[in-house]
Order: C-alpha cells, then structure tokens, then sequence
C-alpha cells in the first residue's frame, strides 16, 4: 500500500493527550477524524523523532514534530452493483438516500451483495474519496434491513469527518414513524411503573436506560441500567387505532442511535413495533376492535412497522442546515389505512 507523510507541529496550549493535540492541530484539509487518527496510532504510523508513540494518550508538549503516515486510498474490495436508488440530495460531498424495505446497508457475511454500499459505488463511480483510507463510501450511520427511509452517506473524507463528529455529539436531527402496540399514554398506569420511562410535557414519552448485546442471543439488543451505551428515545403518540385504542401511530425521535434503540425501548415499555419479528413477540389486535380488516393487517405484516421520516443536519463543507422528509411507505400506510378503518357494525338481531 502507497502511503503519504504528513507532519504537525503542536501549537501551543495542547491538550494533554495525543490524540486530542492532533484532532486539533492536523490541517482540516488533511480530513483525519480523531477516530482514523486513533486507528493510525494504533497501527504505529504516527511518531516524534523517529520513535512510534502508539498510545494515544502520550503526553504532548507545544512545538512537538509529529509524522503521520497516511496510506493512500486504494479500490475497496466491495464491487459495484447496477441498482437502483431513491436519491433525495446529492453534492460532491454527501448523498443523501431513501432505503427501501429489505436493502441492507453494507455487504456482511451474510449478505455479501446486493447492499446499499455495493449501489452507492455503482452510483457514484469515480467521485468517491479515499474514506476510511479506501475508495467507497462513508456510512456514518446506519438504519436496519426491515426499517425503510433516509440515511445519509459521505463521498469525501472531509464530509465523513463532520458528519461523524455530529453524529457523535448526538446533533443530527432523526424522527421515524412507527406503529406499535398499545397507546403509550401518560394516563396508563402501567407506564408508571416501568423502570426508564417518564413522561413530559405534551404527552412525550420518554425512554432513558443503557443498551448492550444481549448475553444469550447476539442478533438482539438488551435494556441495562448498568453497563452498556447510554440510549434515549423520546415517543408521540399521531394517532390511536380500534375502539378501545389497541394500537397507535407514534412518532420517534432519537437523542442517541443505538443499534435496534426505538425496537428494543418500545418492546421494554410494552408498546413493541407492529410485525418486529425479534421484539414484537405474538400479539394479536381484538377484531371488534379495528375490524376484521385491520386485525389481519396487523397480524400479517411482515417486517417492523418503523420509517426513518425526517433526516436534519449541518452540510459538514457548506455550513447550510439541510432537512429532508421521506413519506410513509406504501406498506405501512397499507397497515395505517387498514387500521384507521371503522370495524363493520354487529348485525342487529333478529325480533
């Protein structure tokens, strides 16, 4: 691999650690994240007077020489692929994509092709920088097979670098529609007494606890309140279904993104995600409630009823605040209508 060198001079007043000094000093125009920073620290390619310093939490002084050797971005490993995308905004920087339902977002064992990753590089062709030190995009974030909507992707290194950051200061601006079971009200009592839900003002429901892989089972996400990444969701109810309510369109926005967050904190406050094969457990919808039509919707619905709706965030070259809105899948405003529908009225009987 062809690699180039790159030398920094700490300025002064450095922050005590390494990596924090270079996430500093390094010119912008170099677009190194502190992340791939760290990762060069760790491979040995960043050293003071010829000497490795692989810790990034080394001491630093100001007028420090650093080197930096930078591998060259090489053709990433995952082949193009002829398929079709739902582009909602593209610049030379960043592409801005509406996935559909059964897409997966990078190639796995598992699913080898046919991904979002191997589209995007069909797409984009040439234009594609060296993200992550090869040439194919750059997936700051991710959304599941089964959910639809909109995800956001970095052609340039300097793109992946500031979306990153903001992901990780939890700035970007996410909201997915979603029906569940049940109506999270904050006038159910049962509500109350479940451990990491509250309610604010407005009749949010508010979800706070930690997530981490469950022990048993590694496809799936489990709540902890010790241990595990801190994760918040925040819940609105839209629309209540069925006479008594028995389901509801609910609207999610996340203060953190945890792999399966919303699945995993709606099964934990007992309004699971309409067809969630890996949370949503066998519930049924009472027919006399929402009508023969919606209770079959709702029992054959194939994947979690959840769409990423609304994507905000700062363009990370231009500065602008973009927003973008995908709308509800034909799918699941199959399942909406089929539920919003009035149950056919009992026969009178007969004198």
């Amino acid at each position: 691999m062809s690699t180039t060198r790159l030398t920094v001079t700490i300025q002064a007043d450095p922050p005590a650690r390494l990596d924090k000094a270079l996430s500093r000093d390094v010119p912008e125009e170099a677009s190194l994240s502190r992340t791939r920073l760290a990762r060069l620290i760790a491979a040995g390619q960043v050293t003071r007077d010829g000497t490795p310093l692989t810790d990034p939490k080394a001491k630093v002084a100001e007028g420090d020489v650093i080197d930096i050797t930078v591998p060259v971005a090489e053709d990433s490993h995952i082949g193009p692929e002829d398929i079709a995308l739902d582009v909602i905004y593209e610049d030379d920087d960043l592409i801005v994509v509406n996935k559909p339902v059964g897409m997966v977002v990078h190639p796995a064992p598992g699913t080898p092709g046919g991904t979002l990753v191997n589209a995007l590089l069909h797409h984009c062709g040439d234009t594609l920088s060296g993200v992550g030190g090869s040439k194919r995009p750059g997936i700051v974030h991710r959304i599941d097979k089964d959910t639809s909507g909109l995800l956001v992707v970095a052609k340039s290194d300097r793109a992946h670098h500031g979306l990153a950051e903001q992901f990780e200061k939890h700035t970007v601006e996410r909201y997915y529609m979603a029906v569940c079971y049940g109506v999270p009200d904050a006038y159910d009592p049962r509500l109350r007494g479940v451990r990491g839900v509250n309610f604010e003002a407005g009749n949010i429901m508010k979800i706070t606890t930690h997530l981490a892989r469950h022990k048993h089972d590694r496809q799936r996400q489990a709540v902890l309140f010790q241990g595990g990444r801190h994760a918040v969701t925040r819940v609105r109810i839209v629309e209540p279904f069925g006479s008594p309510a028995v389901a509801a369109l609910v609207e999610c926005w996340l203060e953190t993104g945890r792999t399966h967050q919303i699945r995993v904190h709606m099964a934990h406050a007992g309004h699971s995600l309409i067809g969630d094969q890996t949370y949503g457990g066998r519930r049924k919808l009472s027919e006399k409630a929402v009508g023969v039509a919606g209770a079959t919707a709702a029992r054959a619905f194939p994947r979690q009823a959840l769409h990423a709706a609304v994507l905000g965030f700062i363009h990370p070259v231009s500065g602008e605040a973009l927003r973008f809105e995908a709308p509800i899948p034909d799918d699941m405003q199959a399942l909406i209508d089929a539920l919003s529908s009035k149950p056919a009225p009992e026969p009178l009987p007969q004198s």
